[in-house]
């Protein structure tokens, strides 16, 4: 209850005020049936007890339906808040996730988590305001009445009620695992959504639509059974609360109607006894269905619960120097060895040794899969190591923070991400107070400038959701850009040079070396004549360090080294022969 109450406390007011209000609602559905038995009991004896009530009868409408509109207000307001502040936080708790923890839970359920589940938690607090103290003093106020009227007939509800109840706390308690899985289901649902809009041209280019729409059909189809399976309750709960409610009101007019015929009882207070019946009956449906509700928050905020108890397995918390910037930029590796999967026996990098001098720049190569960009991932603690440490100018990367640590590492990933929004929105992830000088002049280095000019718009042009509108180079050089925008310490290109032509590829190494001068480089690629002009080549293969040297030594000391230059120098002079 203490992380739920976190959000409620901003908004006690109205929490307060809600259900205040609707007890104006319940004491006025209480006194309604005692009125009209009043109106009917007086058109006999004395007409102007009956016109008293219907006045009273007025009133108390006017009062309902204050109560009702404040309830709904305040009601809406608090669960609406409620519900934003969990967002927010759920949403800032995800933004702390490591990568790893990011692997522990799927996009698509963390998708769902942020939105449908917190949706649920919203629904309960709404309706939980609403009903919270109408159900109940409805329920004890139609029984105080219906007792004070006719206390031989009340015996009905002695009978009634109970088996009410037990109907009630079985069908809660068949509720909560259905609904569990119903929404495990939404997550799966949303994954494959989420997955095939995301991936939809490589659906296109191998003409892959019938199976995404059969993975689609399937996913709906698991989400309909699990949907059906938890609403078989709601379809149940319904007729059988009426059933209740009319069988009780039947015995009531069959035992009050001899009642009645005796002359103990008016036939006003039989009609009011009638309505306190299923005043009483229908707070018990609006509890049972409170309860449905509760079932279902409580499935979606124990998914909730598990985000927010998540503990990000890279923070600050062992930080020794959390005030200390990156300020040279020289890197060390000493011993550093890392799995993915930790109970692996193959680590994906083994015994790692590597130092690289400040304002140098290094390449490094090696076959797919080698561990080139595993490696880089440990200098701004993408990942952790598991043996060993990396160390920038001689300090642990874990005593930093980790806002000074990334501020000075800028990394352009091999997978180029943009999102929606315009260049100059993009470019200035970088530094989000850089001007538009500045941010067109590192478009300048990373040879983006150029194509930006064209677009109609120029750097107000939008950029579709993850730069769908933009070619593969065009997209690299805007990463680059946005790179070089940060200003780094340490620059780290991920085969981000793959999909520019050659002539583009020197231009930009070229503004590397004269604009960044001061700034560590690491270049990863697999052309050779990406890290030709390198200070310092670093060869990999199946996760270790084979050979380390320029490219001339490297030529005459690694084999797998020269067997790559080679390999592409053939495949340059076949193409040259081809051409000619």
């Amino acid at each position: 209850m203490k992380r739920w109450l976190k959000y409620v406390k901003p908004y006690l007011p109205y929490f307060i005020l809600g259900p205040l209000c609707m007890i104006l609602e319940v004491v006025g559905e209480v006194l309604m049936p005692k009125f009209l038995a009043e109106v009917i009991n007086g058109a006999d004896s004395d007409i102007g007890i009956s016109v008293t009530s219907m006045v009273l009868m007025i009133l108390t409408a006017l009062m309902m339906m204050a109560g009702g509109i404040g309830g709904a207000y305040f009601g809406a307001k608090a669960a609406v808040n409620f519900a934003t502040d969990l967002r927010r936080d759920t949403f800032a708790k995800i933004q702390e996730f490591s990568f790893a923890n990011i692997d522990k839970f799927r996009t698509g359920s963390l998708v769902t988590r942020l939105t449908n589940d917190v949706t649920q938690m919203q629904n309960f607090v709404n309706m939980l305001l609403r009903m919270a103290l109408r159900s109940p003093g409805m329920l004890i106020g139609g029984l105080i009445m219906a007792i004070s009227m006719q206390p031989s007939l009340s015996l009905v509800l002695a009978v009634t009620v109970p088996m009410l109840l037990i109907t009630i706390a079985i069908l809660i308690a068949l509720a909560f695992p259905r609904f569990q899985s119903m929404q495990m289901r939404v997550d799966a649902l949303n994954a494959t959504v989420q997955e095939n809009i995301t991936n939809i041209r490589v659906v296109k280019s191998f003409v892959r639509e019938d199976y995404e729409s059969e993975k689609f059909a399937d996913a709906n189809s698991r989400l309909k059974a699990a949907g059906m399976h938890a609403t078989k309750l709601m379809i149940i709960i319904m007729p059988l609360m009426n059933f209740f409610m009319y069988a009780t009101i039947i015995a009531v007019v069959f035992f009050g109607s001899g009642i009645v015929l005796e002359g103990d009882m008016p036939v006003g207070d039989l009609s009011a006894f009638v309505t306190y019946v299923n005043q009483i009956l229908s707070s018990l449906m609006m509890v049972a269905m409170l309860f449905m509700t509760t079932s279902r928050a409580m499935a979606s905020g124990k998914r909730i619960g598990e985000v927010l108890d998540e503990h990000p397995d890279i923070n600050d918390e062992d930080a020794r120097y959390p005030d200390l910037t990156v300020k040279d930029g020289a890197i060390s590796f000493r011993g550093v060895s890392f799995r993915y999967y930790k109970d692996n026996d193959e680590p994906v990098l083994d015994k790692i040794d590597l130092e690289i001098p400040a304002r140098s720049t290094v390449g490094i190569i090696g076959s797919t899969g080698c561990g080139k960009t595993t490696l880089v991932s440990m200098i701004p603690r993408l990942y952790d190591v598991d043996e060993g440490e990396v160390l920038i100018d001689g300090v642990n990367v874990r005593d930093y923070s980790l806002y000074n640590l990334r501020e000075g590492v800028g990394m352009v990933l091999q997978k180029n991400v943009l999102f929606s929004g315009t260049i100059y929105d993009n470019l200035r992830f970088g530094d989000a107070d850089a001007s538009d000088e500045e941010v067109q002049r590192f478009a300048t280095y990373a040879a983006a400038d150029k194509f930006v000019s064209t677009f109609k718009d120029g750097y107000d042009s939008e950029i579709e959701q993850g730069g769908a509108n933009v070619s593969g180079g065009q997209k690299q050089r805007l990463c680059i850009a946005r790179a070089l925008l940060k200003r780094p310490k340490v620059l780290i290109l991920d085969d981000s040079t793959s999909a520019v032509d050659t002539a583009t590829e020197r231009q930009i190494q070229s503004a590397l070396s004269t604009e960044l001068e001061d700034c560590t480089k690491i270049i990863i690629a697999q052309r050779i004549n990406s890290v030709k002009g390198t200070d310092m080549i670093v060869v990999m293969d199946d996760g270790a360090i084979t050979a380390i040297g320029t490219h001339d030594e490297l030529l005459e000391t690694s084999e797998t080294y020269r067997e790559i230059f080679e390999s592409q120098s053939s495949v340059t002079e076949s193409e040259r022969g081809e051409a000619v």
